[in-house]
């Protein structure tokens, strides 16, 4: 097989999405972050359902935190950082442009707090490879969970978590050319009802840190969207978490995005795989 990277897909298209499925023993869903020996990622199942994914490309504009819980970026500048190989380069060059561009560009934030990335490869080697199950990161009681853990000290965590407090994932390709594989799909929050999203432990077996994400059963009325031939000065601003989201007269949909890398059915042979970081944040105000 080559290794080259032919046109990415363009324009709308149905793809199949894995969705939740609860377990079979009725018992509460959970992932395991780092796997104990001959023990299963998660307990629940999959329900996989061919979708509507429409792409975003020529209308990036129309999708704002406050309606969808995505936000497209274009034109990004060059970052500092180039090989995206070493997590210390990693926080040392690109985090403070993560952090500048949330402080630039979420209306009335005043702090940011960055508190991990995640880089995904197509190497079967890989740690972290594209995610092909519709989640989002975190829920609201992660989020707290989050505010208390990465605040500076217990005063300040409870004065954030007074005010707007929102999780933003920064997503962008690492691929020189645009992504032809695998690429993200993203649903509008505007659509997403509070029925869909199910809350599932997220379990860290060495230092017992038990966090929440949550998964998403299937529903006709979500809207999905893609990003076509994502390229690496471009940006998605996945909106995990904010704690205005779905309150009366806030203007604020729902807050939380949820999000999958799928297989596009025109994807053609010798596609070069898709390389991704995302880097998390806590983000505070107005």
């Amino acid at each position: 097989m080559t290794t080259t990277t032919p046109e990415p897909p363009r324009g709308d298209v149905h793809a199949q999405l894995n969705f939740y499925s609860p377990p079979a023993d009725g018992s509460a869903p959970y992932n395991l972050a780092d796997l104990p020996p001959n023990r299963p990622p998660h307990n629940y199942g999959t329900a996989t359902h061919s979708v509507p994914i429409r792409d975003a490309r020529g209308r990036e504009s129309s999708f704002t935190l406050d309606k969808d819980a995505f936000q497209i970026l274009l034109n990004q500048p060059p970052s500092a950082e180039v090989a995206f190989t070493d997590d210390a380069s990693i926080e040392k060059n690109y985090y403070p442009e993560v952090e500048q561009l949330l402080l630039s560009t979420v209306p009335g934030a005043t702090k940011v707090i960055i508190f991990d990335h995640t880089i995904r490869r197509p190497d079967p080697t890989s740690p972290r490879q594209p995610v092909q199950r519709v989640h989002i990161d975190q829920t609201g009681a992660s989020a707290a969970q989050r505010v208390r853990r990465h605040a500076p000290s217990a005063d300040e965590a409870a004065a954030r978590l007074a005010g707007r407090h929102r999780i933003i994932n920064v997503w962008r390709p690492l691929n020189r050319r645009p992504v032809a594989s695998h690429p993200l799909a993203f649903a509008s929050s505007s659509t997403l009802r509070d029925g869909d999203i199910v809350p599932v432990e997220h379990r860290y077996t060495a230092t017992g840190y038990v966090g929440q994400t949550a998964a998403i059963a299937h529903n006709a009325a979500q809207e999905w969207y893609y990003l076509s031939g994502m390229t690496g000065d471009e940006r998605i601003l996945l909106e995990c978490f904010d704690s205005e989201g779905g309150k009366e007269g806030s203007g604020v949909a729902g807050g939380r995005v949820a999000h999958s890398a799928f297989e596009d059915p025109r994807t053609r042979e010798g596609a070069e795989g898709r390389e991704s970081i995302e880097v998390r944040a806590l983000v505070f105000g107005p």
